[in-house]
């Protein structure tokens, strides 16, 4: 089987994340890692906290901290909420690592050698407040594009636009909010991604027709209006210092690498820190070096990350002339929005991943977010929405089929799978639909597209209860107790075939059907078209059990408190 290393973009150490974050890099990461490995591919799924920046030492300031106590302190905060979302990430890090120090500076001697990168002076934004050069983060202003005057010094948050800090109009400072602010020089490392363009052009180019349309279209985008050389040190007291065997004067003023040219590092980074805990047993660079025919590498992302992932850090690489693995495909999503407006860490807009999991289970959420990943487009969340997809697919069509199925048996035959009467057509009719569905389900999370094989899933569920309507149980055992007993055995065994293939998308809801059955040897890990038709999977005399509720409906009063509680339309 083939080997998969998969990323998510970082999340911002600055915070806990919002629904949006999570559906636009991380739960998909998950969840196709999932499926892969129960496919029996070796997997490597890598994570960690984005940990350097102007904004974790504003928050670490505002907090009253160290920014590394700030920041170890939000990074455990952090993992608590993917463990709760059952993310099951193989190695969550943090970008402040010694190895990612380690790479980082070596990435940056290797472009200086090939003359890629450029020591030069520019002017930059000074406070006499502050007493400080502000780096870009730490300039306030109005967006000289869209307007919007809450716009950071490097890119507007309304428009996305790429800024620089003397770009904004009505600059402030973030620190302290003077206005009263210059422009002085001071030394600077930069990329010189302008000598790289055809090089990344030429790579992208490769990706043609392979990368979903936004990715590719960004990434064009980018290169049609031209790689500019781009500064990647700043004036910070917290990120992956220039090394001073190289840069003696910068690294005399404390300049540290600029947070967007070390975070992607970190993805080797983390799978060094992974390695490092077993050293003999784990070879990190087994999977990103010189390995390109052996290991396919997806990341997954929203579509603001995507210039970075597929211009700027494959410009890094490029321009290293070493053979580090390059990405095979970038799965990009568009926005989540609430209520047809943007979730906001900084304006505290939408649910939050830690507050989702105060009011339900991690499988509603996962469950919901990927059925409705803005994959082709933006879409929206409302508590609506959200309510009637719980209701319909989670309680009535999978959780009501699994209890009503088990509660009946129960009652009319005991605790173990009835045998009955051997399968006839219905049950033929059934395994080849199911057979079928489970192959569309299959070829949709092959080619990640979450939307459609949710939406297959949901088609698998409602076979079956097509299937307890059609032969209505209840009433055939009047007449026909074997032909009962073999529709409830039939069922149970699609109940065990759905703990099975829904474990990417409702992983604790899965392993409950599971435990149902006291099945022994059970180590299925996925389900082959011929054991799809057979069902056969829990012979009869096999002992089980009726488990809890898996999904309870959400109730009007349930609508109207998370309303209340959240807001509705932010409009």
């Amino acid at each position: 089987m083939a080997r998969h290393l998969i990323t998510s973009a970082l999340p911002y150490i600055n915070g806990i994340k919002h629904l949006g974050n999570m559906v636009g890099s991380m739960l998909p990461a998950d969840v196709y890692s999932r499926y892969l490995r129960q496919r029996g591919h070796e997997v490597l799924y890598i994570c960690a906290t984005d940990e350097h920046g102007t904004p974790a030492e504003l928050a670490a300031k505002e907090q009253g901290l160290p920014v590394a106590d700030f920041c170890a302190q939000a990074h455990d905060a952090q993992k608590a909420v993917y463990d709760g979302f059952a993310l099951a990430f193989d190695y969550f890090g943090r970008s402040s690592s010694p190895q990612n120090v380690e790479i980082t500076q070596h990435f940056a001697r290797k472009l200086h050698e090939n003359g890629f990168i450029e020591e030069r002076a520019i002017r930059q934004v000074y406070s006499p407040a502050d007493g400080r050069f502000l780096p870009d983060r730490y300039v306030e202003g109005t967006c000289p594009h869209c307007g919007y005057d809450k716009a950071r010094g490097d890119q507007c948050e309304n428009c996305t636009r790429v800024l620089d800090p003397t770009d904004l109009i009505n600059p402030r400072s973030a620190i302290s909010g003077s206005t009263d602010l210059e422009v002085r020089e001071t030394k600077h490392l930069f990329l010189l991604q302008s000598k790289l363009q055809n090089e990344v052009g030429e790579w992208v180019a490769r990706h043609d027709g392979v990368w979903p349309h936004l990715a590719s279209s960004i990434a064009h985008k980018w290169l049609t209006e031209g790689l500019h050389d781009r500064a990647i040190t700043r004036d910070l007291d917290w990120g992956v210092p220039v090394p001073a065997d190289t840069w003696p004067e910068l690294a005399a003023e404390g300049k540290v690498f600029y947070v967007w040219f070390d975070a992607p590092i970190e993805y080797l980074g983390a799978t060094k820190e992974w390695s490092d805990l077993d050293p003999e047993n784990r070879d990190w660079k087994s999977w990103w070096y010189d390995v390109d025919t052996d290991v396919r590498y997806t990341q997954f992302m929203a579509k603001d990350n995507v210039p970075f992932h597929t211009v700027m850090f494959p410009a890094t690489e490029l321009g290293i002339r070493e053979p580090w693995k390059k990405v095979d495909f970038v799965k990009a999503f568009n926005w989540l929005t609430y209520y047809g407006g943007k979730f906001s860490t900084s304006q505290k807009r939408g649910v939050f991943t830690d507050q989702a999991l105060e009011i339900l289970p991690a499988d509603y959420w996962r469950y919901f977010l990927i059925a409705n990943a803005p994959e082709s487009d933006d879409s929206s969340f409302t508590w609506e929405h959200f309510t009637a997809t719980v209701n319909k697919d989670l309680a009535d069509t999978l959780g009501n089929f699994v209890n009503r199925v088990l509660s009946f048996s129960k009652k009319r035959f005991g605790e173990e799978v009835p045998a009955g009467a051997e399968a006839g057509e219905a049950e033929a009719k059934l395994g080849e639909q199911i057979a079928e569905l489970l192959a569309e389900y299959e070829q949709h999370m092959e080619a990640l597209q979450f939307r459609k094989a949710a939406a297959a899933l949901r088609a698998l569920w409602s076979a079956g209860n097509s299937y307890l309507e059609e032969k209505a149980p209840w009433l055939e055992i009047k007449t026909d107790k074997d032909g009962a007993a073999l529709t409830l055995r039939t069922a149970m065994n699609l109940i065990h075939l759905y703990a099975v293939v829904s474990e990417p998308f409702i992983p604790s809801s899965a392993a409950a059907m599971r435990r149902a059955f006291s099945l022994k040897g059970d180590t299925a890990t996925w389900v082959s078209a011929a054991e799809a038709r057979a069902l056969t999977a829990v012979p009869a005399g096999t002992p089980f059990t009726v488990p809890p509720v898996l999904f309870a409906k959400l109730t009007d009063e349930d609508l109207e408190n998370y309303k209340e509680r959240f807001g509705g339309d932010p409009a």
